[in-house]
């Protein structure tokens, strides 16, 4: 609609007013409220905006502040936590490509490339034609192993599960996967019938809690877990040990949340804090989870099983690649979930200040594997704020094969942010389980958005490809991304991140001294560490 009918309708309604009141006092019920009713009905009965759906005519303010709000804080915010002008913070890149809309931006760059922290990749005078380029690049998972290896998206849905998220959510998803052909990790709430419902390609993720493989004493049951992996659906296992935004906590699902029918999914008692403990009980030494995984992989007849994890002590991390390597119990992929990441419910502390953040942790997660000459039979996921094209292009660069992303995934499907995530009262229906909430949340609509911000954000990584001169994703390089470290100096990633030699961990005269410390702490027969203080050494 022009504006200048939107324009000539507000005057034209307010004249009308005036002139009713004044000639009339009772046709202002006729010039006001019935269109008001008019339109709240339609906004009740529209599909592609939950919040007008669930709050008609109040939840048109929204959308008035979304228009005004480039137009106001472009004058009086700096930027955001990210350094983006808020006009143009990844939140709009979000919304706009899973709207299909244009995600362009006027006028150059809008970022201080002076400040600390900005970073830049490296294009090329011999860029390569986008269209000869693939547009969906894809990695096959699986090692020596497994036997159904699963050819995987670059960019995939991170671990969230029903209960967090409400049903309509999680079929929106679901929906949408499959409509782009990527994953969608389950979370470690189990499968649920909305899960499987739309036919989308699903990673099983097993927590602390076991749901879906939970015996009733509360330990992992390898006759329920077989029953739950048989599905066509599932194409990948995947074991967390811990998430970014709570790690070393367990999952926590408010009681508020907890439904009858996802007490049954659970296998626990509905109505009740739902609080997964902080460590496994499967296994209890890095050989042991070692094992868990061989049982993982022959229970789900050789599907690619592999572990998820923030990285806390690196010499945990170097006692599983001990093991690994002692073992010959290759996982098929390590997720790396960066100190960073989101959820709906966790102490603050744990969300602000516990756990590796991405960056450093998928660079060393890289550099250990190759150390210890892991990297060829292992693939690594990553996930923490991976939103845009250059996410991508950064975190296979410092070592990734794929990606995860939750939160852009959450704003493809509706959130707003609203932070209602832990109080069963988030008014887009996304993490609700309120039926009228969730009723708001059409997912026909939101299916479609789902793959759409899914493509066009693969598309941008794929013309970034191209730029830097490159034909495979494979070629990008921690040499290509440059990091401001100061105002005056910058340097390149394989400065800051510098790589490690191939199986030069495996051997004590070749350890670099960077690591030896750590390495002198890693046990691949127990969890328990015996720290070294450089101090006392």
């Amino acid at each position: 609609m022009r504006k200048e009918f939107v324009w000539f309708s507000v005057i034209s309604t307010f004249f009308v007013v005036g002139i009713s009141y004044f000639f009339h006092p009772f046709l202002w019920v006729l010039v006001i409220l019935i269109p008001i009713i008019l339109l709240g009905i339609y906004d009740m009965f529209q599909t592609k905006h939950s919040i007008r759906r669930v709050f008609p005519i109040l939840g048109r303010i929204r959308y008035w502040m979304e228009w005004l709000r480039p137009k106001i804080y472009q004058y009086f915010v700096e930027s955001d936590i990210d350094g983006r002008p808020f006009a143009r913070t990844d939140r709009n890149i979000i919304y706009q490509r899973a709207k299909k809309e244009t995600d362009t931006t006027p006028f150059g760059t809008q970022l201080n490339v002076y400040e600390e922290g900005y970073e830049w990749m490296n294009h090329s005078i011999a860029a390569k034609n986008f269209d000869d380029l693939n547009p969906d690049p894809r990695i096959t998972i699986g090692g020596k192993d497994c036997k159904q290896p699963y050819n995987a998206s670059r960019y995939n849905i991170s671990a969230m599960s029903f209960g967090s998220l409400s049903q309509n959510a999680i079929r929106a998803m679901n929906a949408g996967a499959k409509i782009g052909n990527f994953a969608h990790n389950t979370g470690e709430g189990g499968v649920s019938p909305y899960h499987l419902q739309e036919g989308g390609d699903l990673i099983y993720q097993i927590g602390t809690g076991y749901f879906g493989c939970r015996a009733d004493d509360g330990n992992f049951s390898v006759e329920k877990f077989k029953i739950t992996a048989s599905s066509p659906n599932i194409k990948m296992i995947e074991l967390k040990l811990s998430q970014g935004a709570k790690p070393g906590h367990g999952g926590i699902l408010p009681a508020a949340k907890n439904t009858p029918e996802i007490a049954s999914i659970r296998g626990v008692p509905a109505g009740t804090d739902v609080l997964s403990p902080p460590y496994h009980k499967a296994f209890n030494t890095p050989v042991g989870l070692c094992k868990l995984i061989q049982t993982l992989r022959d229970a789900s007849n050789g599907k690619p099983v592999g572990f998820k994890l923030c990285i806390g002590h690196k010499s945990e991390f170097l006692a599983i690649c001990k093991a690994i390597v002692d073992t010959k119990i290759y996982p098929d992929f390590v997720t790396i979930d960066g100190g960073e990441g989101g959820t709906g419910a966790a102490p603050l502390e744990f969300s602000n200040s516990v756990g590796m953040p991405m960056k450093e942790a998928l660079a060393f997660a890289h550099d250990a594997l190759v150390g210890f000459g892991l990297r060829n039979e292992i693939k690594v996921l990553v996930a923490g704020k991976v939103v845009t094209g250059y996410h991508i292009f950064r975190a296979i660069g410092l070592g990734a094969d794929a990606c995860y992303s939750a939160r852009a995934m959450m704003m493809a499907v509706g959130c707003i942010h609203a932070l209602e995530c832990n109080t069963n009262r988030c008014p887009t229906g996304v993490a609700t389980q309120d039926p009228e909430l969730v009723e708001g949340l059409v997912v026909e609509d939101k299916k479609v958005r789902i793959a759409s911000f899914h493509k066009q954000t693969l598309h941008s990584f794929v013309e970034l490809l191209g730029a830097a001169g490159l034909d495979d994703p494979s070629q990008i390089k921690r040499s290509m991304i440059n990091r401001r470290v100061t105002v005056s100096v910058s340097k390149r990633f394989d400065e800051i991140f510098p790589y490690l030699k191939p199986g030069c961990l495996l051997d004590e005269e070749t350890i670099p001294q960077s690591w030896k410390l750590y390495m002198d702490e890693a046990n691949k027969d127990s969890f328990a560490k015996t720290f070294n203080d450089l101090t006392l050494i």
